[in-house]
């Protein structure tokens, strides 16, 4: 029997796919990943997911050749404002490809970014459901902002140009009006908006009762970086955070999830600005006014007790004297009876503390005999949990590419793998 060689056996598939599959088809998918190599070529990962939205039911490696990802990169960022990331759903154009070499792939010749728009408005709305049955939704809108709103959290890029005006406006406003300003530093485009936006709440959560509102800002910059303000777990920390936030994300198109759930919403930075000033003047302005009407009721009020305190002088000449003896005389009753209500009272006092006194001893003592049973518990469960001692019991670990392997299904063929016994290590080759 004769054999083929790999290569003609492969040339053999490529050739049954181009005649089976010789046109170009849309196909729905979602991007597991997305690489931008340095020749202008952009690889993919497409994947398709079972009805749990979990497992993998298929997937296929795919490429957009620089010369069409130079026209389909500006027309796909364009309309739905974001790049071509992971976890995105497209609708693509693709010729299904075989290489001798690199096997089966579908390149990419048109994406319909309609398809993509749809499925991200569809995951914003999902988001502002779920905080609307949860009951949040408006939580910080309903929040009041402090009359002087001064003491003010700024959450923003350290760098960024927009945090400097805004800096500047509230800072050197027209009014003279004082404000006092921390920025908490975060990242404000990429993959981790949502991880340092939420450990900068949490740094002015620990501090709240310093500040009077939150700000958060990001000037300028591409709409494309938007999507890491439009995530559930970040739009449900600003919905439930004890202090208005105010948003001026910088963007004229559209709202993000962090802008519907905040307590007020402007265009960016320096209108953020604006808006305190405003809000602060507005305060100082009525604090005048309520200043002068308070004045000229003062003003009146004298007038008419002079008035009336003239008329009670010549009508009371004529009892002081008498009300002058009663009062000297119930004075002094009045200080016999304090001087010896105080004496009771300091001894009444002084009985409490020392019972209070010796029933905080007590607990002490018994709370530190508690703590010191408990602490030896957790160390007995440290020291039971110790990997060494589990390993001189006879037991092994396996590690792939520094990670540990707990099942069979995650090696692949002619992948190395470490065995760590009590005493030294193995390492074997996956058959």
């Amino acid at each position: 029997m004769e054999a083929l060689t790999l290569y003609e056996l492969n040339n053999l598939v490529r050739g049954s796919l181009e005649r089976a599959l010789p046109d170009e088809y849309w196909v729905q998918a979602e991007l597991s990943e997305v690489r931008e190599a340095y020749n202008g070529h952009c690889y993919l990962e497409f994947v398709q997911k079972g009805n749990n939205g979990r497992d993998l039911v298929a997937k296929a490696r795919g490429v957009v050749w620089a010369g069409t990802y130079r026209l389909l990169k500006p027309l796909f960022e364009r309309e739905t404002g974001r790049p071509l990331s992971a976890g995105m759903k497209v609708l693509v154009r693709v010729a299904v490809t075989f290489h001798e070499l690199y096997g089966y792939s579908l390149s990419v010749t048109d994406i319909d970014p309609a398809y993509t728009l749809g499925d991200l408005a569809r995951l914003r709305r999902e988001i502002l459901a779920c905080l609307e049955a949860d009951g949040i939704l408006n939580d910080n809108k309903e929040l009041p902002l402090p009359v002087l709103a001064n003491r003010i959290a700024v959450i923003s890029s350290a760098t960024a140009a927009g945090y400097g005006d805004f800096r500047n406006q509230l800072l050197r406003n027209d009014y003279r009006l004082r404000f006092t300003l921390r920025l908490f530093p975060a990242v404000m485009q990429g993959e981790r908006v949502e991880e340092s936006v939420l450990a900068a709440l949490d740094a002015i959560m620990a501090e709240r009762d310093e500040w009077d509102a939150v700000v958060i800002i990001r000037g300028g910059g591409a709409t494309s970086d938007l999507s890491g303000f439009d995530t559930y777990l970040l739009a449900a920390a600003c919905a439930q955070f004890p202090l208005p936030v105010i948003t001026g994300i910088g963007h004229e198109r559209d709202d993000t999830v962090l802008d519907l759930v905040a307590h007020t919403r402007v265009k960016t930075p320096t209108a953020a600005a604006a808006f305190l000033v405003r809000h602060q003047l507005e305060a100082a302005t009525r604090l005048e006014a309520l200043s002068r009407d308070i004045g000229q009721e003062v003003m009146a009020r004298l007038e008419r007790e002079r008035v009336r305190l003239e008329r009670l002088s010549a009508a009371l000449s004529a009892v002081f004297s008498q009300v002058r003896v009663r009062g000297e005389h119930r004075l002094e009753q009045l200080s016999l009876r304090l001087a010896h209500a105080w004496q009771q009272r300091l001894a009444d006092e002084r009985h409490g503390l020392e019972r209070c006194a010796a029933r905080i001893g007590q607990g002490v003592a018994s709370r530190l005999e508690r703590e010191r049973f408990r602490l030896q518990l957790l160390r007995q469960r440290c020291e039971a949990a110790d990997p060494d001692l589990l390993l001189k019991r006879g037991y092994s670990m396996t590690f792939s590419q520094g990670r540990l392997v707990r099942k069979a299904s995650e090696l692949e063929k002619g992948e190395e793998i470490t065995t760590r016994l009590a005493e030294g290590e193995v390492r074997s080759v996956v058959q």
